[in-house]
């Protein structure tokens, strides 16, 4: 049996076979179109989800904060390991943080002799998937769960995530930005650039075209890069 499980949720875009090599547990986030709830992954493909967005007149919604996967998956995760970590999206993104803590406390009567640590890892998508892969590859490693824990936390202050995107549509309608600033980026054609850190998102710059900005986020990716250190990009 090994010391340490790792568990996160689908937000992470780990490919699958990491997610076999590593024996990770994932979680579906659980979303509504119309009176249906789908799980991501599962009943539906990250290409079906963006085809149907663009042909809803709705926007979709999350399920809420449901403990009930996360304890499902710490169950199977206990199966092999004597302690879990859960590595989630922020708490200030989505409920998946707390839905993972209230697995946790109740795993306390159904899995007594099961330690579980719950991390928020600040961030999001592919940065969450890289923190998750290091947490996985330290337990890989035969590491205890207090040094498993530390190796994520270290990741974690030293991964970034820059994004851009080509409309602010879905943001609008979604309530998280404004109307007036979303008319003024399309009038001007920008393409906000922005960070997320600690759970907020942050603007970095912007850029006039999609291939502008691309250009630009590689640019702020190689200020970041540490000379003679690993690197991975995704």
């Amino acid at each position: 049996m090994k010391k340490v499980a790792i568990v996160t949720d689908t937000t992470a875009c780990i490919p699958q076979e990491q997610v076999e090599k590593y024996d990770i547990e994932v979680v579906p986030v659980e979303f509504i179109f119309g009176e249906k709830v789908y799980r991501d992954g599962i009943d539906m493909s990250p290409t079906e989800f963006y085809a149907r967005l663009r042909q809803s007149k709705r926007l979709p919604t999350t399920s809420g904060s449901l403990p009930g996967p996360f304890l499902e998956a710490y169950g199977k995760a206990s199966q092999r390991a004597a302690s879990i970590l859960c590595i989630t999206l922020p708490s200030k993104l989505s409920g998946m943080f707390n839905s993972a803590r209230m697995a946790k406390e109740m795993a306390q009567k159904a899995l007594p002799d099961v330690e579980i640590e719950v991390l928020d890892c600040g961030t999001a998508a592919a940065a969450q998937g890289l923190i998750v892969l290091a947490a996985a590859r330290a337990a890989a490693q035969g590491k205890n769960l207090t040094e498993v824990v530390e190796t994520t936390r270290g990741v974690m202050q030293r991964v970034n995530l820059f994004a851009t995107l080509d409309t602010l549509y879905y943001l609008v309608k979604g309530g998280r930005v404004p109307k007036a600033a979303a008319l003024a980026s399309s009038l001007l054609k920008i393409k906000p650039i922005f960070t997320i850190n600690g759970g907020d998102a942050h603007p970095v710059t912007n850029a006039r075209t999609m291939a502008g900005a691309i250009k630009r986020i590689s640019k702020i990716m190689g200020q970041k890069v540490i000379k003679g250190q690993p690197l991975h990009v995704v």
